[in-house]
């Protein structure tokens, strides 16, 4: 009799199971949010491979004239940043000055910077967002990431909380299910919310990963929305029971804030743990049309 080769009947059982799991992870993990790069998965759209950044710079179309003043405007949080950028960019082309924030030299934040770039009043946006759909749609603007950032949640250095906050927690803190300290181990004390203003790219990648695009608590005594986009003022404001949040470079210098871990990772003590897996890391932007000018160009590159 010959001899039966076939796999027994187990061996697709297994197999059955093993493909039907792997299908179930994959569709998990489909939906879970990216916030190193502040984009929530979708299945529905097809994913791509980002473009390199010297690569996106080196396409550009540099048809326009140089501009007399290389005029930008945008994130208040990146303006350490670009001041270094300019004082290199000035030295190495001195014939073209620099601008940073319209019409008075002071930058209006993310949001009012990619609606300046789409008018036409500056030729390169500061952002520490990526762009909506409403503004990509608009025109052929390209995002250059030319820097890691994080946001730090801050509290006033007297504040007796010394823990660490959850993501939820600290989402209830900015939608007003949690309005006190003790209700996460701290002293008896009124929680402070601080917000940034609408005009911040912080403001709007808060909102998308620690809300998950849901609303923050409307203003009250103890729920404050800044209208400009300002840190100092705000750090300032924090005393004993503020809360509120800046970037990492904004805030570890500061002698005035501590800046609290969240899911027990601290964004400024890289002997912390999984310190990459901070949930607030984000990158930030330089953002111009396609058709620009060489000395636009020679500013991204340099950057």
């Amino acid at each position: 009799m010959a001899k039966n080769n076939a796999p027994p009947v187990i061996f697709f059982i297994l197999l059955f199971f093993l493909l039907a799991g792997g299908g179930y992870w994959f569709l998990l993990n489909q939906n879970r949010p990216d916030t190193n790069n502040n984009i929530v998965n979708n299945p529905s759209k097809k994913l791509s491979i980002p473009e390199p950044a010297n690569q996106i710079v080196s396409n550009l179309d540099t048809s326009l004239p140089n501009p007399n003043i290389l005029a930008m405007d945008g994130s208040v949080t990146m303006v350490k940043l670009i001041k270094l950028m300019e004082n290199a960019y000035e030295q190495k082309y001195p014939n073209i000055p620099i601008t940073y924030g319209v019409p008075e030299g002071r930058p209006n934040g993310s949001n009012q910077g990619i609606k300046n770039l789409l008018e036409n009043r500056v030729q390169i946006a500061a952002i520490s967002r990526t762009l909506r759909p409403e503004e990509s749609s608009q025109s052929n603007i390209k995002l250059i990431p030319i820097a890691k950032d994080a946001l730090a949640v801050v509290v006033g250095i007297n504040n007796p909380y010394k823990g660490s906050l959850t993501l939820d927690q600290l989402k209830d803190i900015y939608q007003g299910k949690i309005i006190n300290w003790s209700e996460v181990g701290g002293d008896d004390l009124p929680i402070k919310v601080i917000n940034r203003s609408p005009k911040s790219g912080s403001y709007n990648f808060f909102q998308d990963v620690v809300l998950l695009g849901e609303s923050f608590l409307p203003d009250s005594s103890n729920f404050i929305t800044y209208q400009r986009d300002v840190t100092t003022p705000i750090l300032r404001e924090l005393n004993n029971n503020g809360i509120s949040y800046t970037t990492v470079a904004q805030a570890k210098n500061q002698t005035t804030v501590r800046i609290m871990p969240i899911n027990d990772i601290s964004p400024v003590d890289k002997t912390t743990p999984n310190n990459d897996n901070y949930p607030l890391n984000r990158s930030v932007f330089l953002a111009v049309p396609n058709q620009t000018s060489l000395a636009v160009k020679n500013f991204l590159e340099l950057a």
